[in-house]
């Protein structure tokens, strides 16, 4: 009994001999290397300061932008009357300005507006860039598909419509987050008609078909067309 106590003793003693030495190796370490320990600490303190403020400059930035993004569009519904051409000239002047400093939301918002100005006026050739120049600054935002449709549309207004095909081509590419993309394809079909193309024609109104086949309205158009050109 007396050996097995002075066994415990002894293996007590070492093991508080070891937490001892490995305190103290700690302690050594620390006050070796205290200099790269305290920069260390104090750059990611400075590091995550930065980083905070960063974030809540951009928040800063972004609310900003929403709110003049809010002016801009009620001052384009306010001024939408051909007697206050004047006005609206120079809101077109402000929203280019704004445009071009912009990227993502608010620079696709504001390309929009002015498509959508562009379009009031018939000037679609414009309109078709400025919309087009939305969904290239839109990046993967709603806006991105929403405003490549309305640039085919404007081409196709304004004669181009291999320029119309192409832009409904490239909304469609958003297939998966962009509901008008059935109607988009549907047009490829319709405009490759109009181009008296039929084959073309055909395989887009099938591509509908494969892609969309739950979709009610735009497959039932696409089969009546299809129906329609093989008939022929």
């Amino acid at each position: 009994m007396i050996e097995l106590v002075k066994s415990a003793n002894h293996e007590a003693l070492r093991q508080t001999g070891e937490a001892v030495s490995m305190g103290e190796r700690l302690n050594r370490f620390i006050q070796h290397n205290r200099k790269p320990i305290m920069f260390g600490a104090l750059g990611i303190f400075v590091f995550l300061v930065g980083f905070i403020a960063a974030v809540s400059l951009r928040d800063m930035v972004q609310q900003r932008a929403f709110g003049q993004l809010e002016a801009f569009n009620q001052r384009y519904v306010d001024l939408n009357d051909p007697s206050k051409a004047e006005d609206m000239q120079a809101l077109v002047d402000e929203l280019s300005l704004f445009a071009s400093k912009h990227t993502g939301y608010a620079g696709a918002r504001s390309y929009a507006i002015l498509g959508s100005i562009y379009a009031d006026k018939n000037a679609w050739e414009d309109a078709e860039k400025a919309w087009t120049q939305a969904a290239a600054v839109g990046g993967k935002t709603y806006l991105a598909p929403v405003s490549l449709c309305n640039a085919a549309f404007a081409a196709e207004e304004g004669g181009n419509i291999p320029g119309a095909i192409e832009l409904y081509r490239q909304s469609v590419s958003f297939k998966d987050t962009f509901p008008a993309a059935p109607r988009a394809q549907f047009s490829i079909g319709r405009l490759e008609e109009v181009q008296n193309h039929p084959e073309a024609a055909l395989e887009a109104y099938q591509e509908l078909l494969n892609t969309w086949p739950n979709d009610t309205i735009w497959t039932s158009l696409a089969q009546s067309r299809i129906i329609f050109l093989k008939s022929r």
